[in-house]
């Protein structure tokens, strides 16, 4: 890390990226492209911002979707606040997403691949805008402690308190010192007080910081830039820095400061930070919360979150992710940083013929199903290489399919076409047990009695490759498909949504005769192949049926 200072500089581009002083000015980018909708009447934060959000992610399709900026919040009871409240701005869909990157929409795959193998160490500053104001000691409650802010509930209805939920949760391995972040939801229990649910890496932490008969210091940054939370979502590997992963992603490294009453680091130019500390001789029951696999989580036990200090601008922003059923935001801004991470794994474990890893939304929030599209080596490689993926990740794969490189293995129903057509299932499929159980059955398992339910789940693992040549993609060759196009603009027809396959293409199988008779069809003398069918009859014997002759007749 470099000498401190204070942080007044300009944002600059560092390579394919662009580096965001702070979480405004990526506001005000989306604002330049016509990509957030500022809400400035009066707006309810418990019954009313997260609904209306919602709506554009049950009605709308993706490329018209917006963040949404409420300038005018208040709660029930009617106290105003100060600042405002920001959903949907970190990922409402890949566009608002990659200009939290920095870059274009087509560049973000290559920007996490680069951020991996790159990563970018942060550097101290002396000061930033997040000590605009400090409260601590006697002055944290004075000023309303959490109270003070405009959390908003999540899923009006089941909820039973507000939540942080776009909240990157920093702390540190007690005896390496490196940092990690994880976005962790907390519900907010009191003005100094929270829960916290995590299964990540931070339970790590806890359980070393216990033996050592100590509690565990965080620090809890909400609106940081966007590249922060891009990494604090993402599953990294133990031990990997997720700062220097967002400086990567940035192109430059991010500016932190030091807290007040932890001995942690944090962004200079977050909106909010809030310092305190877990226990770790109790946990307490928190819930119930609305969550990302489509059901509501009644209630858990979970870590306890004391606060010790609270630094944050003036007219601060709180940052709300959308989470809950999907599509969501929460799915959004994990969709590609998943599938980065795992398809760096695999390429680190010699997997050099693996293309892509796509964990599709609207399910990617979900992580049970995973896709491999792959050009094979051999037939034992999609094995392996759904092997390895199980191995990364407990949660990963409950549904776990490879699939070729013309199918896109973001479209549904172009997986779905390969598993019907190109995989014998008792051949094709196998089921591996002990796998991490998730979702509602593991919350009842939890909260009730229904402990028949177990803790562990099984993975289906399906090879939807091509195991030999296949006959042509029932479609009309490219060429016809483009000219189509070209008419249908030129007539003033509705703009197209194309999904793949879009068009006919050989898979092997396809002999020169065929190619030929398919050249004469399209320049109208299909009569000649059927005068040269028609000379090569086949007479049936007697008794013979038409399917005994089509068994014993070759191509």
């Amino acid at each position: 890390m470099t000498t401190k200072e204070t942080v007044t500089r300009s944002p600059v581009s560092s390579g394919n990226a662009h580096q965001f002083a702070d979480f405004r000015e990526h506001l005000s980018a989306l604002e330049s492209r016509d990509l957030l909708r500022r809400i400035n009447r009066d707006v309810k934060i418990e019954t009313e911002v997260h609904p209306l959000v919602r709506l554009q992610f049950l009605g709308l399709k993706e490329n018209m979707r917006k963040g949404f900026l409420f300038e005018n919040v208040s709660n029930v009871k009617g106290k105003k606040f100060d600042g405002s409240v920001a959903v949907g701005c970190l990922a409402a869909s890949h566009e608002v997403y990659s200009i939290g990157m920095g870059c274009g929409p087509d560049e973000v795959e290559a920007n996490w691949r680069n951020a991996l193998a790159n990563p970018v160490e942060p550097r101290m500053v002396q000061t930033g805008p997040v000590k605009d104001e400090i409260h601590k000691g006697s002055q944290l409650l004075e000023h309303g402690g959490l109270g003070e802010f405009p959390f908003p509930i999540s899923t009006p209805g089941f909820d039973n308190a507000p939540y942080f939920t776009a909240c990157g949760f920093v702390s540190k391995d007690p005896e390496t010192g490196i940092p990690n972040i994880g976005n962790y939801r907390a519900q907010i229990k009191s003005p100094s007080r929270t829960g916290l649910f995590t299964g990540g890496d931070m339970v790590t932490h806890w359980e070393k910081c216990r033996k050592m008969g100590r509690d565990l210091e965080v620090a809890a940054v909400i609106g940081a830039v966007p590249v922060f939370s891009y990494a604090a979502v993402t599953k990294l590997p133990y031990g990997v820095s997720e700062y220097a992963v967002a400086g990567g992603l940035q192109g430059a490294p991010l500016d932190l400061v030091r807290c007040e009453t932890v001995d942690l680091e944090v962004p200079a130019t977050a909106e909010i930070v809030v310092e305190g500390v877990i226990k770790t001789d109790y946990l307490e029951p928190e819930g119930p919360f609305g969550e990302s696999s489509g059901y509501v989580d009644p209630r858990t036990l979970s870590f306890a979150f004391e606060a010790t200090c609270i630094t944050h601008r003036k007219n601060p922003i709180v940052v709300s992710i959308l989470s809950q059923f999907t599509p969501s935001e929460s799915s959004k801004i994990k969709h590609r940083g998943m599938e980065s991470v795992t398809l760096d794994h695999l390429r680190r474990k010699g997997f050099d013929s693996v293309i892509k890893v796509a964990h599709v939304e609207p399910l990617v929030n979900l992580r049970p199903y995973v896709v491999v599209q792959m050009k094979k080596k051999d037939d034992k490689e999609p094995w392996r290489v759904m092997e390895a993926v199980l191995n990364y990740r407990p949660e990963y794969g409950k549904i776990l399919v490879c699939v070729d490189e013309d199918i896109n293995p973001e479209e549904p129903m172009a997986v779905i076409w390969a598993i019907c057509h190109r995989a014998q299932l008792q051949i094709d499929s196998k089921i591996m047990p002990g796998r991490q159980a998730r979702g509602p059955m593991v919350y009842l398992r939890e909260a009730t009695d229904a402990k028949s339910l177990g803790d562990s789940d099984a993975s289906l693992l399906i090879d939807a490759t091509k195991k030999f040549d296949m006959p042509p993609v029932s479609l009309p060759t490219k060429e016809y498909m483009e000219h189509a196009i070209d008419l249908w603009k030129q007539m003033g027809l509705p703009e197209l949504e194309l999904s793949s396959p879009w068009f006919g293409y050989s898979l092997g199988f396809w002999p020169d005769e065929l190619a030929e008779e398919a050249k004469l069809a399209t320049n109208g003398d299909f009569y000649q192949t059927g005068e040269k069918l028609h000379s090569r009859k086949v007479e049936l014997k007697e008794g013979e049926s038409p399917r005994d002759a089509r068994r014993a007749w070759t191509f």
